[in-house]
């Protein structure tokens, strides 16, 4: 690890604020994982925000269910699924790898083991989201099969590069406000002494069938950290995302000598050529170098990244994008 300048890069304009919130303790030395963790607390909080924490919306039978991961190093990571009653999955994760010899704890376990840990327990349906999933419930997509409600259009996010806005979804579509995808706050970190962290937090894809885990909490998926070679973190269609191990996919190019945006940018080009791509997918890869580069790249058009150095904070669309429809 070389000593430099503190950097935040986290996924999806939203997560603007958490970085604010995290920068002064981690531009004066403070540790790369708290402020992480500082970055998805914010978004958990927020009942804007509708794909985390207590504004994410449920799976098809009106039930949140939140997952999260966090990680220092191939052997320094951990993972929480399917909570119900805990509102921060990350920080729970950190619990798993902090506290006990595993990596993933799941569902109610999960749930238990949070409580035995002073986890406090929460209300995870936020109201919009309970009328959402009603609106949903009556309309005739609630009535479909998930397939068919995976083709949906709207749920692909984009993002109008509005830090207070929070929602990804639907806003894009003739101005209404459909609630009908989902996404990921995935947030890394390098502190001053040049050790990296990164942290994902989730409520999944809204209406998902009951038990559907997508790649966010999954280490070399929804995230991965080496301190020998850089970090990266993914977003979007987490099926995609888990049949290429995504993340650490772009760490491996990064080890190989690709720049942060060479290496994202193999990772979208490789799901190209694996996957049949559909209306509804979108992906999104932010990757962060041991020197501090940051790089994104998507499937896409319309993702931004929240960025937090030394010059201030900025909003960044990716420097290479596979498809523009």
């Amino acid at each position: 690890m070389q000593p430099g300048n503190p950097v935040m890069a986290s996924t999806w304009s939203f997560s603007a604020r958490g970085n604010a919130a995290a920068w002064v303790a981690l531009a004066s030395g403070g540790d790369p994982l708290d402020a992480v963790l500082e970055a998805c607390r914010v978004a958990e909080e927020d009942p804007a925000v509708d794909s985390v924490g207590f504004g994410g919306l449920p799976d098809a039978s009106g039930r949140v269910t939140l997952d999260g991961c966090v990680m220092r190093s191939p052997s320094r990571c951990g993972s929480a699924c399917g909570l119900r009653r805990h509102l921060h999955p990350a920080r729970v994760a950190r619990l798993v790898m902090e506290r006990t010899p595993h990596g993933m704890l799941a569902g109610e376990a999960a749930d238990d083991f949070a409580d035995a840990h002073g986890e406090p327990v929460r209300d995870l349906l936020a109201p919009a989201a309970r009328e959402a999933w009603e609106r949903w419930r009556a309309s005739p997509r609630g009535t479909g099969d998930a397939a068919a409600q995976a083709r949906d259009r709207s749920l692909r996010p984009v993002d109008t590069g509005d830090p207070a806005a929070g929602a990804l979804f639907g806003a894009h579509l003739r101005g209404e406000r459909r609630w009908h995808a989902h996404d990921t706050i995935g947030s890394l970190a390098r502190g001053r002494d040049g050790q990296l962290a990164g942290a994902c937090s989730t409520s999944g894809t809204p209406w998902k069938v009951p038990g559907r885990v997508g790649d966010s909490p999954i280490v070399g998926h929804g995230l991965y950290v080496d301190p020998e070679a850089g970090a990266a973190t993914a977003t979007g269609t987490g099926e995609l995302i888990m049949g290429t191990c995504g993340s650490f996919l772009v760490v491996e190019e990064m080890r190989r000598g690709a720049a942060p945006a060479a290496a994202a940018r193999a990772a979208v080009e490789r799901i190209g050529r694996a996957f049949r791509i559909e209306p509804h997918h979108q992906v999104a890869f932010v990757a962060l170098g041991l020197d501090g580069t940051v790089g994104a790249a998507a499937l896409r058009t319309g993702f931004l990244a929240a960025i937090r150095d030394g010059r201030g904070e900025r909003l960044e669309p990716p420097g290479f994008t596979l498809r523009d429809d």
